[in-house]
């Protein structure tokens, strides 16, 4: 299997890039929405440098014993967020990979907006993510890095998925 291979450093290069290119397209919005846990860090990166809300969404597909199994998409009944989010929404998430989990819950809000007191009148909803997979069924409004060959990527993060704390050191 193809596979990448991302560091910190250029896990953060990604997202400012990334920032650079939603900054550059002129387009204004009002809050962002985050989908857990792979869009968590870059929503709260956005949400500091554009200076707007940040709104979490949980969605989950991935399972099995490396994390590599998908299964049937699980969407959060509720947004966690301390705003009414209205006008031009940013969704964020790491990767488009099928393009199911970004499609799914970009439907959520559009459809649930008039009735959660979390969400007012949505304008528009874009979508931005740090990798678009070719074989992904939709093309996200933003992203930093087109991949043709479909990579399994490795973030960073992922040696917290097989640590527990006891497995640090004091």
């Amino acid at each position: 299997m193809n596979e990448l291979y991302v560091s910190w450093d250029e896990y953060h290069e990604t997202i400012e890039r990334l920032a650079a290119t939603i900054a550059r397209s002129g387009w204004s919005f009002d809050a962002i929405v985050c989908i857990a846990r792979g869009g968590m860090r870059i929503g709260d990166i956005f949400s500091r440098l554009f200076d707007r809300p940040l709104a979490i969404i949980s969605a989950t597909s991935y399972g099995g014993t490396d994390g590599r199994d998908r299964g049937t998409l699980t969407i959060a009944a509720t947004l966690t967020t301390t705003a009414c989010l209205s006008g031009n929404i940013l969704l964020v998430d790491d990767l488009v990979d099928s393009g199911t989990s970004l499609r799914k819950v970009q439907h959520w809000i559009e459809t649930y907006a008039d009735q959660r007191d979390e969400l007012g009148a949505i304008a528009e909803i874009r979508t931005a993510v740090l990798w678009y997979k070719a074989h992904s069924t939709i093309e996200p409004d933003y992203y930093a890095d087109y991949l043709p060959a479909n990579p399994w990527i490795h973030q960073p993060f992922e040696r917290y998925e097989t640590l527990s704390p006891q497995d640090l050191s004091p």
